[in-house]
């Protein structure tokens, strides 16, 4: 539905431009938007490498063990079929970890491990009770610190106009 919205929206914008003589503002828009997009995607890039690689860091140390001892009793109350010591409780502490600290792009690789690993455990066709726990968890995202909007607005915060709506001429 979208891949027909949007070429329709870019069609009349241009077909209004050329009858109302503004093809330079429209150049202009077109050009600063993309700056903008390169600029915000590196900026998502950065912060994206950096809180994966203090994901892989926390992995690999004892520190997964201090953070599950401190989830257990949530874990305890929303995974009563999962053992401490399976693989599918630690990758789902560090998931919660990374959904608590706002970063839902670096959440997403270790969900997915997860949910591999309690398939594996699952053994049938159907989703366990904590694969859907799991999910549901995951779709609702709790965040304490929100990362992702912290690093949207930092890179927009060239833009001279950005208040609560952005609108790309102004900028």
């Amino acid at each position: 539905m979208l891949n027909k919205i949007w070429p329709i929206f870019i069609i009349i914008s241009f077909i209004y431009s050329i009858f109302n003589s503004t093809m330079d503002g429209l150049n202009d828009s077109i050009f600063k938007s993309c700056s903008q997009t390169i600029e915000m995607t590196l900026s998502f890039i950065g912060i994206m490498c950096m809180w994966n690689g203090i994901m892989e860091i926390i992995q690999e140390t004892s520190l997964i063990n201090k953070i599950t001892k401190a989830l257990s009793p949530i874990m305890k109350f929303l995974f009563p079929e999962l053992k401490k010591e399976s693989k599918a409780y630690n990758e789902i502490s560090m998931n919660i970890v990374a959904n608590l600290l706002g970063l839902g792009n670096a959440a997403t690789p270790l969900g997915l491990k997860a949910i591999k690993t309690l398939q594996k455990e699952n053994d049938k066709d159907e989703l366990s009770n904590s694969m859907v726990m799991f999910i549901v968890l995951n779709t609702i995202s709790i965040q304490i610190i929100p990362t992702t909007i912290i690093a949207i607005r930092s890179s927009l915060r060239r833009c001279k106009s950005f208040q609560y709506n952005i609108t790309y001429m102004d900028c």
